[in-house]
């Protein structure tokens, strides 16, 4: 692109190496997390949530396991004034939980603030100012000592107001635009607003880290972190968070990195949800550290149902290939990842395997409320005979044998070929049963009768359109004695090769199925067929019948 020399590298590296965080290989602990949904996330929605729906999402929030949550920006508009006012009032918020409001260091709108908290038990007041060089110059066109002013005489007004109503409420600070601050300012006006409140560590502060723009790779923002992280001032009574923003698509790498470099905590939103391309996604978080071992303590075991909730009151989709909370991302639609993920499932059926290994699928999709068959198997022209035969096995109980996986493997693709589109696995089961299960035209066999004499001998019943025939045969079983009386009797040219049974449902009542497999003709084609029903013989019979009608023989002797 033509205009790429109007852009530079317009953000600040600590004024040291500050790289100790790239000898950890991954977060021990989980961060302590601030959900931003009902302030960042609902602020950039085209319509924003009404108060039910933020109340409803505030529910959410709270079965999730979320202990701080942002609420709004009391003194932004009445709605957000309000929904402060009806937590409060309506005593909604649980004594383990503590809400957040956001202020601005304007003297009106603390004082607003204040009045909209009246009553909490547990409240973070968060200041912020911007302080980056493009809003200093070209927003505020205020110096570096005024701007640390701004900051100072907020977290002054703070600590007045809070001392008014008892000292209830802990306090944040952000600087603004941190990403594209030079990182000696930074410190030296959070420090500034440190020796303000002068915590301790039975009363901590936060200082807060916005990655308000992206503007760097995830590398530069952890040794930002990690520099703050090594100067701030009362280090043991402050609690180092990030808000990291999405606009180079890195903030779950930034957030990470961030913790690796000394983050505590971390501010987000469910599914990403935020100005621009969003905040980090606190999902996608959280169930990274749950992928290697570690706690979240938030609860995400049925990511459908925080799905529906979301989309119906932000009015906000949730992509189909968003980690882990999207339609798509357990999907297997390639033969080979089929085979490989039913290979798996089936080798952890048969070893002690304590830690979960199965080829594509990061976590078992079960614990986040989601399904192997329909999530995980999905069926269309490119997926193979492992997924389909998975599929028919999870969901209705058919153990085909490994042969006519590949017969019907291949029949279902053709269909969904041609059909272009995307099998369901009640189609799956339908094709099955329509094309080889009890298929009875043009013969249908009505009866057998076996008596045991030298071998087994058969008496056979048999329609062929309206046409009724007794035939016998015998045989050294009682499958092969009824495949002999049909061959020979009607002149038929095939050979019996591969016959298994098993019960199709659990329990004494349940029925059993069979699969036969034929080899046909000079040519020697292999045909399969299968039966069900209540009695495992007849089953057997239904199987060799639909297994000769699908190979067309008996037209083949007609003609």
């Amino acid at each position: 692109m033509k205009n790429y020399q109007k852009y530079t590298r317009n953000y600040f590296m600590p004024p040291e190496s500050c790289i100790d965080w790239t000898r950890r290989d991954y977060v021990e602990k989980a961060p302590v997390w601030c959900s931003v949904d009902l302030r960042d996330g609902n602020q950039s929605l085209i319509v924003p949530m009404s108060l039910e729906e933020k109340l409803d999402f505030f529910n959410l929030l709270v079965k999730i396991g979320f202990k701080e949550i942002e609420i709004g920006f009391p003194a932004a508009s009445e709605t957000e004034y309000e929904f402060c006012r009806a937590l409060i009032e309506q005593d909604l918020i649980p004594d383990d939980v503590t809400i957040q409001v956001l202020t601005q260091s304007r003297p009106h709108i603390i004082e607003k603030t204040f009045a909209a908290l009246d009553g909490a038990k547990n409240a973070i007041v968060h200041l912020y100012n911007s302080t980056s060089v493009a809003q200093r110059e070209q927003v505020f066109q205020k110096s570096k000592e005024e701007i640390i002013e701004i900051a100072v005489s907020g977290a002054k007004l703070l600590q007045e107001y809070s001392e008014r109503v008892g000292d209830p409420y802990r306090f944040e600070y952000s600087p603004e635009s941190f990403t594209g601050t030079e990182m000696e300012f930074a410190l030296e006006i959070c420090n500034a607003v440190l020796d303000v409140w002068r915590p301790a560590p039975d009363k901590k502060v936060i200082i807060n880290l916005p990655v308000t723009v992206s503007l760097s790779m995830p590398h530069v923002y952890a040794s930002q972190i990690e520099y703050m992280h090594k100067h701030l001032k009362y280090r043991d009574a402050v609690v180092l968070s990030q808000h990291p923003h999405n606009d180079r698509g890195c903030a779950i790498a930034d957030t990470e990195m961030g913790m690796l470099a000394g983050a505590q905590r971390v501010e987000g939103t469910l599914f990403g949800n935020g100005e621009r391309t969003g905040n980090v996604d606190i999902i996608t978080l959280a169930l990274n550290l749950y992928s290697q071992g570690v706690d979240p303590e938030l609860n995400f075991e049925n990511i459908p149902a925080i799905t529906e909730l979301y989309e119906r009151v932000t009015r906000m989709p949730v992509y189909d290939r968003q980690p882990y909370s999207g339609a798509l991302v357990f999907a297997a639609f390639s033969g080979s990842h089929q085979d490989a993920i039913a290979k798996g499932m089936k080798w952890r059926e048969g070893h002690d395997c304590p830690h979960w290994t199965v080829p594509y699928l990061p976590i078992d999709p079960k614990d986040i409320g989601r399904e192997y068959e329909g999530d995980v198997i999905r069926i269309n022209s490119q997926s193979g005979k492992g997924g389909i035969g998975y599929l028919l096995e999870q969901r209705y109980g058919y153990r085909l044998p490994a042969k006519m996986r590949e017969d019907f493997g291949y029949t279902v693709k053709s269909i969904s070929d041609h059909q272009h589109k995307e099998l369901t696995p009640s189609e799956v089961h339908h094709i099955f049963k329509d094309y080889y299960v009890n298929f009875f035209q043009p013969l249908d066999v009505t009866e057998v009768h076996f008596i045991q004499k030298n071998g087994i001998f058969v008496m056979v019943t048999a329609k062929i359109g309206d046409e009724v025939y007794e035939f016998t045969g015998t045989g050294n079983g009682r499958l092969d004695a009824v495949a002999n009386a049909l061959k020979n009797s009607l002149k038929l040219d095939f050979s019996l090769l591969t016959y298994e049974e098993h019960a199709l449902e659990r329990g004494t009542n349940s029925r059993a199925v069979a699969y036969v497999s034929i080899s046909c003709g000079r040519d020697n084609k292999i045909c399969w067929g299968s039966g069900v029903h209540d009695d495992i013989m007849a089953a057997s019979v239904n199987a060799l019948v639909s297994a000769i009608n699908r190979a067309g023989l008996i037209q083949q002797r007609n003609a």
